[in-house]
């Protein structure tokens, strides 16, 4: 199904990795980009007309998200807990790894965050994300390919 420029694509965009953002504005032909980071992350360097800076908070970047989200949109995040809020609206979610979120597994995911936060809390897991590879560039870029196909 070709989807039109009134789909918009919300990219949770503090954690995002720049090889994913940059497979990104390969569709901005094909649907209105807005990246959503806090102030923290603002760079001179990136197109203001695609970036929406906001104030800093735990949870700024995904209230902003959801109050605009629309059925048939696509939001990309890490974020399971942004993913399962969106979902009921009808909105396509996405990892930047391609993991493809969706009402019968997000439980099941919202499950294994909150104990990978209980062993983190524990001290057991220390190191942050790993480098984006070939493979997870690969996997998303076929997610993607999906939401336009």
């Amino acid at each position: 199904m070709e989807q039109d420029k009134n789909i918009s694509i919300y990219v949770d965009a503090d954690a995002c990795p720049g090889e994913i953002k940059n497979k990104i504005m390969t569709y901005i032909s094909k649907a209105d980009i807005r990246f959503v980071a806090t102030y923290n992350h603002y760079s001179a360097n990136e197109d203001q007309t695609l970036w929406t800076y906001i104030d800093a908070g735990s949870e700024a970047v995904d209230m902003y998200i959801l109050n605009r989200v629309k059925a048939g949109d696509l939001v990309i995040t890490q974020d399971i807990g942004l993913a399962s809020l969106v979902l009921p609206k009808g909105v396509y979610a996405i990892s930047p790894r391609g993991k493809e979120y969706n009402q019968d597994t997000i439980e099941t995911s919202l499950s294994f965050r909150y104990l990978y936060q209980e062993e983190r809390k524990k001290g057991r897991f220390h190191s942050g994300p790993k480098k984006v590879s070939k493979n997870d560039l690969d996997k998303f870029t076929a997610s993607l390919k999906k939401f336009f196909d």
